[in-house]
């Protein structure tokens, strides 16, 4: 009887344990699934690594979903994230709610360049992913003024799918 006992007990405290610690995994599952299924998929160009991916995947859903708090909630410096963040939804949002092509340039391990082409609009927008002090993802918001947050990248070709170095791949020096 006392075997039996303990074995309840043992089993109880594994669920409840079990139970515990799988409602925080499923609950950023779930909300990852909701935010996908809520929104259209972003068309991918280059090489992602996971962080920039769906950090970059986040970005675009915050602004299609016109939501400045949580896109400035991604940043990895606080000091320029907000004006940032309004800036960006209120050039990029309407846009947002449509196709979106994300080309990854450079490797991804710590840092990467990514620009967004916004089909709907025609617009194009470089942002930056990158590895944070909390060493989590997110995005460089550092644009305050409108005319720097919506202007288009000088060296980005005008369609995706040309992903690439934009380095020589030549140390310096040399």
């Amino acid at each position: 009887m006392t075997r039996k006992t303990r074995l309840t007990r043992f089993a109880l405290a594994a669920a409840t344990f079990g139970l515990l610690t799988g409602c925080t995994s499923n609950d950023e599952s779930l909300t990852y699934q909701t935010d996908y299924s809520n929104h259209r998929p972003l068309r991918v160009v280059g090489y992602p690594s996971t962080g920039s991916l769906e950090t970059v995947q986040k970005a675009v859903w915050r602004l299609a979903d016109g939501d400045v708090d949580a896109l400035a909630a991604l940043a990895v410096d606080d000091t320029h994230a907000d004006a940032t963040a309004r800036n960006w939804v209120k050039a990029f949002g309407a846009a947002a709610k449509a196709d979106v092509t994300a080309d990854f340039y450079d490797e991804g391990s710590v840092r990467q360049v990514v620009v967004l082409y916004f089909a709907k609009s025609g617009q194009i927008k470089e942002i930056e992913a990158r590895i944070g002090e909390d060493d989590s993802w997110g995005l460089t918001l550092a644009e305050p003024d409108p005319a720097e947050a919506t202007a288009k990248p000088t060296w980005a070709p005008p369609t995706p799918g040309h992903s690439g170095s934009r380095t020589s791949g030549t140390p310096s020096g040399n």
